[in-house]
This record gives structure tokens, sequence and C-alpha cells, in this order.
């Protein structure tokens, strides 16, 4: 639901907003300039998107190069009006130094953005998004549906692929040397598929 506010606001205005002591938790998004509240994810919703960020936190250190900003870290994907999406993971694969990045949503692109899908998530919001994600040059889009054990594979210019947990995820060109079964994303610690 939008928040009613009598002018439009910017990104920068957005994140100002949001650290007010009044907005102090809440979940929200700027979409054209209007602040739209986010239902709060569920434990099960947290514990995925961890086990994704695990794995590609490993591949992140092991190529000695790069981020990963979680927990609907924003991302600036429209200008005037101004849209702020806030993705459950972005992969960023620059180096960069903790204290040099902002504190603001994100202008920079990352290379990966990745949705883990909730009940109140539709096919057509969910589809939005990730074209806006693609509209702002994200190369890479993952949705996983960890209902039913799946990752979407969006990229521009492709037809888009569906992986079930038999099947091998791999960094399309834009992870270098990225690979994972789909089913080590929903694998908790002593329930780990073996690897080949």
């Amino acid at each position: 639901m939008a928040v009613a506010t009598t002018n439009l606001l910017t990104a920068d205005d957005f994140a100002d907003w949001l650290l007010r002591p009044e907005n102090a938790g809440r979940r929200c998004e700027l979409v054209q300039g209007k602040v739209v509240d986010m239902p709060s994810p569920t434990r099960f919703h947290g514990t995925v998107c961890f086990l994704i960020s695990r794995i590609l936190g490993n591949y992140i250190f092991a190529r000695g190069a790069g981020s990963i900003a979680t927990n609907d870290s924003g991302l600036i994907v429209r200008k005037n009006p101004d849209t702020v999406r806030g993705p459950d993971l972005m992969v960023f694969l620059s180096a960069a130094q903790l204290d040099d990045i902002p504190r603001r949503p994100s202008e920079e692109v990352p290379e990966l953005v990745v949705e883990v899908l909730s009940p109140s998530d539709s096919q057509t919001r969910t589809l939005l998004r990730v074209q806006q994600y693609h509209a702002r040059g994200v190369p890479l889009v993952w949705v996983v549906d960890p209902e039913e054990r799946t990752v979407h594979v969006y990229a521009p210019n492709e037809f888009p692929m569906v992986l079930d947990e038999s099947e091998t995820l791999t960094g399309n060109g834009v992870l270098p040397d990225f690979e994972c079964k789909v089913a080590e994303l929903f694998a908790l610690p002593g329930t780990a598929p073996e690897r080949n």
C-alpha cells in the first residue's frame, strides 16, 4: 500500500525518509516517487536467502574480489520519478573497500540480482521487477522459487530458463566459472547434496 506523500520523493529523499525514527524497521520501496510498504519476510524466506548468499559469498571470496548486498538493499532502477527496488541479493564483482560502499540506494549496477519468491508475490509483479532490473542494465536475474525448488534465469535478449533441483546453475558468462547444483540452494547443513 502506498504511503501518502504530498510530493514525489527522489531516491535521496527516500533514503533520508527511511532514516527517520518513526520509520525504523519499516520495509518499503520507492515506486515512481511514492513510498510503498512491503510485507515482512518469513523465517523460511530468510533461510533460503541465507543459503543462496552463502554459496554466492563463497564464490566471491574464492575469486578474491566483489561483494554481496542482502536484506532488500536498495537499487535505483528508474529516475524521474525515481523507483528504488529492494532485491533479496545483489552481486557486485568489482573490487571495493567496505568504507567506500555507499550508505544510500545503489546507483552501481550489480552483475546479478536474486529475488526469492514469497507467497505474496504475483507473476505480474515479479516479471515487472525483472524487466526493471534489465532496463537498468542488470545482465542476470535469478528468480528463486523455494516452494517448487526451481530457479528462473533471466538474461536480456534470451529466453528465460527454468532449472530444477537436478540441474546445474551457472553464471551464464556473467559470473565467470560459477557453478552449483540448484539443489544446493535449498540444502541446510547435514542435508547438502553430494557434489559431482
